[in-house]
């Protein structure tokens, strides 16, 4: 059984086109999973709905084999099992660095405030980020935003971590720092789900990589598989692209 299970999800809004219409998808435990495709394929709203930020017209998506959509479901206690980090940071511009990682850790697991502050003060080490503890996000880079934003889903221990494009919004000098907090998320053995452009870095991270096109996983398989002999023609045609591009 994999950790995340994922079958037949379709989602579309107000009717219209299906953005996804009937993604089926497995997810390893410690496994590294890059979503890659063209923008509108469905990567994002992919991930809103496996932390269940949107709600699926049908299909069914499952965590250590519970059902985790459709009705009933608690949603509260699945976004403490699966973390999920935006493209545009989302921290709270009237709180400190510090307060924004203890947020969900003192009221949403009720953690005693020292031990949540103990916890992230450790985690804002590990990205060099500690002597930063007392400062608000504006007085922060783009790339130490996201480091902040990427520490505050991790304060929460989630079983699975979803990242959503988190270095589209940056300069392109601050995205390695970004990515180096990935790369060491992954030799720990972090559970991850990329919707990711850098093809570059998803060749390098990923465990498996899927092209999405049309709201459809079209194609799956290790990295060296995809980029150096993608099977599908609309996955060839894609990352030709990226090659004449020069992301690639």
């Amino acid at each position: 059984m994999a950790l995340v299970e994922i079958r037949d999800v379709r989602k579309s809004y107000g009717g219209l086109v299906p953005v996804l219409n009937g993604v089926t998808l497995d997810i390893e435990e410690h496994q590294v999973v890059c979503l890659i495709g063209p923008s509108g394929c469905g990567k994002s709203t992919l991930l809103r709905c496996i932390n269940g930020l949107e709600v699926i017209d049908s299909g069914e998506i499952r965590l250590h084999g519970d059902r985790v959509s459709g009705p009933g479901v608690d949603v509260d206690a699945l976004r403490r099992d699966v973390g999920i980090v935006f493209q545009s940071f989302n921290l709270f511009p009237h709180m400190s660095v510090l307060d924004n990682v203890i947020a969900a850790p003192t009221r949403v697991l009720k953690q005693p405030k020292a031990e949540a502050k103990d916890r992230a003060m450790e985690l804002l080490a590990r990205i060099r980020l500690d002597h930063k503890a007392t400062e608000f996000p504006d007085r922060l880079s783009g790339g130490q935003q996201q480091r902040v934003a990427i520490v505050r889903a991790l304060a929460m221990d989630p079983i699975v971590l979803l990242l959503d494009e988190i270095t589209s919004a940056l300069d392109p000098e601050l995205v390695s720092e970004v990515l180096d907090i990935v790369r060491d998320l992954r030799d720990e053995g972090m559970t991850m789900v990329l919707a990711t452009h850098e093809m570059g870095f998803a060749r390098e991270v990923s465990s498996k990589v899927c092209f999405l096109y049309g709201g459809v996983v079209h194609e799956e398989g290790p990295p060296s598989e995809i980029f150096s002999n993608p099977k599908d023609e609309r996955t060839r045609a894609f990352l030709q692209r990226i090659i004449e591009a020069g992301r690639l």
